[in-house]
């Protein structure tokens, strides 16, 4: 009897202390999301606000009557040209990467074109940072006098995102088993029909994670917009900090803008939420 009673009680203190730590993941959990989560916040009501109440002490931490003032004042300075020449450059640019890597991820992958060293050399390019490519890129098109063009941002974009997207397919290649193109190729298809019909959807959400990544980096990449790019083009990012100027920071602009810039993003993770899942998780599993 005493024995039992002492196993019932093991098993309350084992209960409790598993509530305990579940309470406990909770709370953490809950503290990480509204930290990480109040910039975004403080963005999104500072957009909505009047000039006067971005200084006003103790801070506004909600406003009582939105007001669109803020986003109209930040197109009409230069964001909605920003906003344009940014989905023209990021989408051309995901588009060919993506392409490209998408052939050259399979040859790497399937075929183990140019051996161990090749597919090491591609890994290699992004060990490089990305700044040591902005004078010899600027020299080559003030020499073609393509700077200030859309062309001069879709190239250099180009350059820097095909390693990463080629590396990243190339891995979901190798994930998936040789065997069911094989049996693609017995039911007589071709390499480039079984590639169609059966690779490709199968590696879908790879080729989504992998777009989404290159499209994101050139939607917010700066440095490169600021050195190629004059009053012909100007992406949104030096745009924004344009708001920032030597005698003052026009706050409800730049909040408005940067709200907008957030915009794609979150609405790409939306809609293709179920590839996102699928791709970052792809060949964690195997059977």
């Amino acid at each position: 009897m005493e024995t039992n009673n002492k196993k019932f009680e093991e098993f309350q203190k084992r209960e409790r202390r598993k509530k305990l730590n579940h309470w406990f993941q909770n709370l953490l959990l809950t503290f990480f999301i509204l930290l990480f989560s109040f910039p975004i916040y403080w963005i999104f009501i500072g957009a909505f606000k009047e000039k006067g109440e971005f200084f006003h002490y103790p801070p506004i931490f909600w406003v009582n009557h939105f007001k669109f003032d803020n986003f109209i004042n930040a197109l009409s300075m230069g964001g909605s040209k920003g906003t344009v020449d940014s989905l023209i450059v990021a989408c051309i640019g995901t588009v060919l990467v993506v392409i490209l890597a998408l052939f050259a991820g399979y040859g790497l992958g399937r075929f183990k074109f140019g051996g161990p060293n090749l597919s090491f050399f591609v890994l290699s390019l992004l060990f490089a940072p990305p700044i040591i490519a902005v004078l010899p890129l600027f020299n080559i098109f003030r020499y073609l006098r393509i700077v200030d063009t859309y062309f001069a941002l879709i190239w250099s974009y180009f350059l820097i995102n095909l390693p990463f997207a080629i590396w990243l397919i190339k891995g979901f290649i190798e994930d998936l088993p040789e065997e069911i193109e094989s049996a693609a190729l017995v039911d007589g298809y071709s390499r480039f029909g079984a590639f169609r019909k059966v690779t490709f959807p199968l590696i879908l959400p790879g080729v989504v994670v992998s777009a989404l990544f290159v499209f994101v980096f050139a939607w917010n990449e700066f440095l490169f917009a600021l050195m190629f790019t004059r009053s012909n083009v100007r992406t949104l990012p030096v745009v924004l900090s344009e708001l920032i100027g030597g005698h003052g920071i026009q706050w409800g602009e730049l909040s408005a803008l940067s709200l907008i810039a957030i915009i794609p993003g979150v609405i790409l993770v939306v809609f293709f939420q179920k590839y996102l899942v699928r791709g970052l998780t792809f060949g964690a599993v195997k059977g």
